[in-house]
């Protein structure tokens, strides 16, 4: 039985994976878990799945945590979380945010398999995580819905080996014309200008059709989640922005497709649940035997395709913007999203500042190379502190 390290076990897609163990129990065995803040769910997973090693965020919470589970190691940090990523043969990184790249990167460089969930890793150090890629026996395959649905449309078509596409970003993209992203459109679909103004914290967290933390939801709800998705499908596909395009699908039941050069288009389909992207994951090349997400075609009734309104809903474009300038700035568009984010769901700025707040400091981007991770961790550290001033001036604003 291979090894699993869950890594924000707590969150949505580290519960999910759980819940996929629980009803595929001969599929791993977990020995290592990791969350935040949420220590007493941490310790009840820990007594059901009996891990090695236990990861908190803050290191004042290691005593309690401890004391609660004496024969297992608990530890925190980031050098914690990255030494729980190299002890399993397969990891998941549901870590949410910037804080899942030490993951990331001690996955790939260990030359694990790596469920990636944590798309702001890749996005905000792609050069670097490239080249951990290319570890001897290091995999990359992604949980995301949406990529998760485009890795499985190219290896049905026979576009990719196994080997060529798990480790590598080369897509051969001879046969391909497009790669379309599917995106729910969000709690606000069709509002305009005016109804967007009146955006409540409480609206923005009531997805229409996914169960996700608050920052993915939010996200969602600016279409920055899938402006962040076609950074991520460049780095993971290694194609152009040209030929990555989003389109509106409220139903969240094509999760992406991929269009050929002969006109031919290729969808996979099924209801939402995250638990079939997760199994896909962990078990790929192989499928899971339980039917997460089967659909019903007898009352299955539609199918509706729209393009996306990036007038009302900025930040898709602006993702493209730091997707073209490459190198530090989709790490910029990370920081900067991830402070206007918080400070939404804290009601320090109101929603249609997220946009405002991310261009202001994209705008300030020198062009910097990303040439390590020092690198990076500098260029987040200075779009953080460039966001928290704007977040700081707009607060005082409204005050």
């Amino acid at each position: 039985m291979q090894s699993l390290s869950v890594l924000g076990s707590t969150g949505s897609i580290g519960r999910q994976t759980l819940e996929v163990l629980t009803a595929e129990p001969d599929l791993f065995d977990v020995v290592a878990l990791a969350a935040g803040k949420s220590v007493r769910v941490l310790v009840e997973q820990a007594r059901k799945w009996h891990p090695q090693m236990v990861v908190v965020g803050n290191p004042e919470l290691v005593p309690e945590v401890q004391a609660e589970l004496p024969a297992v190691q608990v530890a925190s940090g980031a050098v914690a979380l990255a030494e729980a990523a190299a002890m399993a043969d397969v990891v998941v990184n549901g870590v949410v945010g910037f804080a899942g790249l030490p993951v990331t990167l001690a996955a790939l460089s260990a030359g694990r398999r790596l469920a990636l969930a944590n798309k702001e890793s890749l996005i905000a150090a792609g050069p670097v995580v490239q080249r951990a890629r290319q570890t001897p026996g290091a995999e990359l395959v992604p949980v995301d819905s949406e990529h998760c649905a485009i890795h499985q449309c190219l290896q049905a078509s026979g576009t990719h080996s196994a080997h060529t596409f798990a480790q590598h970003s080369c897509l051969s993209t001879n046969s391909v014309a497009r790669i379309l992203l599917t995106a729910s459109g969000g709690p606000f679909r069709g509002y305009n200008a005016a109804e967007l103004a009146d955006v409540t914290v409480e609206s923005a967290l009531a997805h229409p059709t996914w169960e996700m933390g608050a920052k993915i939801t939010v996200d969602s709800s600016t279409l920055m989640n899938k402006g962040l998705e076609v950074i991520e499908a460049k780095e993971l596909f290694g194609v152009g922005f040209d030929q990555i395009e989003v389109v509106v699908h409220p139903q969240s039941v094509v999760h992406s497709m991929v269009e050929f050069t002969d006109g031919a288009t290729v969808a996979q389909l099924s209801q939402p649940d995250m638990r079939l992207c997760i199994g896909y994951a962990l078990a790929y090349p192989s499928r899971l035997k339980t039917p997460f997400g089967q659909i019903n075609w007898q009352t299955l009734s539609r199918l509706d395709f729209e393009p996306p309104n990036t007038e009302a809903f900025p930040c898709l474009e602006l993702a493209y913007q730091a997707g073209r300038l490459g190198e530090l700035a989709p790490a910029v568009l990370n920081a900067a999203n991830e402070v206007a984010v918080q400070a939404f769901l804290d009601e320090q700025i109101p929603w249609t500042a997220i946009s405002y707040v991310i261009q202001d400091v994209l705008g300030n981007y020198d062009g910097a190379a990303a040439e390590s991770l020092e690198a990076v961790m500098h260029q987040d550290k200075v779009a953080r502190s460039q966001a928290s001033n704007i977040v700081s001036k707009i607060s005082s604003i409204q005050d």
